[in-house]
């Protein structure tokens, strides 16, 4: 059924037609190598090591129908041929493709607002002769990578590696513009960008503040911030609730556990950092290298510092956002901005359940081509279950399953989805499979594989 998705969206053509990294296809393309990398990590391969099961396992050669696949030494040899422009070109032809499924979602999918997070992860290895890694701020040998993502349905757009070294922003600008270029080709009349104080980026912000176009990106605490907001009136500023705390109010709450480490932090007189009340306020800012003038909300988060039983005082934390969006409330703009650590759940299943956001190879480039084709495992899962059909009578039940094959985990996914028990056999020219369990997500599976047209 992946298969079927790729084709449908033209992936394997849109590859070979802009990446040329390979002088004969003997007898593999382009897109059989990024595929054949994907699809390792969606059967639950953690390394490129792990091909060979792949390779060397006739049910998946059979699914797949060929009788042979690339190796993992092949596959690597493959990653290494990659340049920049390469690169570039690779993540064109998959955002190609993405578009494509996003067009079958219908016009109300580019209705919404497209929210565009970028962020920045560190990298380790413990490699020896790794070309461009650098010994990074947290004190670890690795690599940089800067990722764009797609907030709607979590999908990453863009993957840059970079030396261990290199400052966050670093690529930032021209990613962010590559990443509005593809929402507008998609359809999409507002979008929205957003990141924490690295991305700040106070230069680029007039080619931004354009219409169809809004931000919300962290501001530094420095001292002249700060200063501006101890001067405001306290009449200035409100209290600040989170929708959580509203949820509560008036509620009846079940008995909680026994709070076992705040018991051992009083006994113990531990510094103890309590938050008590949170309040926002804003004012207007002309950042020195822009020539517009945009919204500071402001954060103050109003601390009191415990030692056992002794409170030893109160004390402030300031927080800043900018934005160029004049319609959102101060509230609002905060909680847009916390909402990007939808993003940072992103770069964990990178990290751990795609496992694509690491460094097998020995260069930067190489594995940056690693990070791009294991990645397109994620953009698949997230293709597929936009595939799930719905139907008028049971509309709101399908969305919620297609919703919930969306935000599921990688693990989750390949374990419900992928990793179903089959009998694969041939007979009378025909590939038979025989399902030889049951469990409650092959309803979705069956909606799935009569969508895509499966016998």
């Amino acid at each position: 059924m992946v298969l079927r998705v790729a084709e449908h969206v033209g992936l394997l053509s849109k590859i070979d037609e802009r990446v040329s990294v390979l002088k004969q296809h003997q007898p593999y393309t382009e897109g059989q190598h990024v595929m054949n990398i994907a699809l390792n990590a969606l059967c639950g391969g953690a390394a490129l090591q792990d091909i060979e099961h792949r390779r060397n396992d006739g049910a998946f050669l059979e699914m797949l129908g060929t009788r042979q696949i690339p190796g993992a030494s092949t596959a690597g040899d493959f990653c290494r041929r990659f340049s920049g422009s390469d690169l570039d070109a690779l993540q064109d032809a998959i955002n190609e493709a993405r578009l494509s499924a996003w067009a079958t979602q219908g016009p109300e999918f580019t209705q919404r607002t497209a929210v565009l997070d970028i962020d920045s992860s560190i990298v380790k290895t413990n490699g020896e002769c790794k070309e461009g890694m650098e010994l990074t701020y947290k004190g670890v040998w690795g690599y940089h990578p800067l990722l764009v993502s797609y907030a709607n349905t979590s999908e990453p757009l863009f993957i840059l590696n970079r030396p261990g070294a290199r400052p966050s922003v670093e690529g930032a600008p021209a990613l962010l513009d590559r990443a509005i270029e593809l929402c507008e080709r998609a359809g999409h009349t507002d979008i929205l960008m957003r990141g924490d104080t690295a991305f700040t980026m106070t230069r680029h912000l007039d080619k931004w503040d354009r219409p169809g176009v809004r931000f919300v990106f962290g501001m530094m605490a420095h001292r002249g911030m700060t200063g501006r907001a101890e001067a405001l009136e306290e009449a200035l500023y409100a209290e600040f609730r989170r929708e959580a705390d509203k949820a509560l109010t008036g509620s009846k709450s079940r008995a909680k556990q026994p709070r076992i480490k705040q018991q051992l932090i009083e006994d113990k007189g531990y510094k103890d950092l309590r938050l008590e009340r949170e309040d926002i306020a804003e004012f207007e800012h002309k950042p020195s290298r822009a020539e517009g003038t945009y919204r500071i909300v402001v954060l103050r988060k109003t601390i009191t510092e415990h030692r056992g039983q002794l409170c030893l005082g109160n004390t402030h934390r300031y927080f800043f956002y900018i934005t160029n969006d004049r319609e959102m409330t101060a509230a609002q703009v905060i909680r847009e901005s916390n909402q990007r650590c939808a993003q940072e759940k992103l770069i964990g299943e990178l990290k751990s359940g795609v496992r694509s956001l690491r460094a097998p190879l020995n260069t930067t480039l190489s594995n940056g081509a690693f990070m791009i084709a294991a990645s397109l495992a994620w953009s698949l899962k997230a293709w597929l279950a936009m595939m799930v059909p719905t139907t008028p009578r049971w509309r709101a039940k399908h969305v919620a399953e297609r919703n919930r094959l969306l935000r599921m985990s990688f693990r989750g996914f390949v374990q419900e989805l992928m990793l179903i028990p089959l009998q694969v056999a041939r007979s009378g020219r025909k590939l038979i499979l025989r399902i030889l369990c049951w469990r409650p997500s092959l309803a979705v599976f069956f909606r799935l594989a009569e969508a895509l047209a499966f016998a």
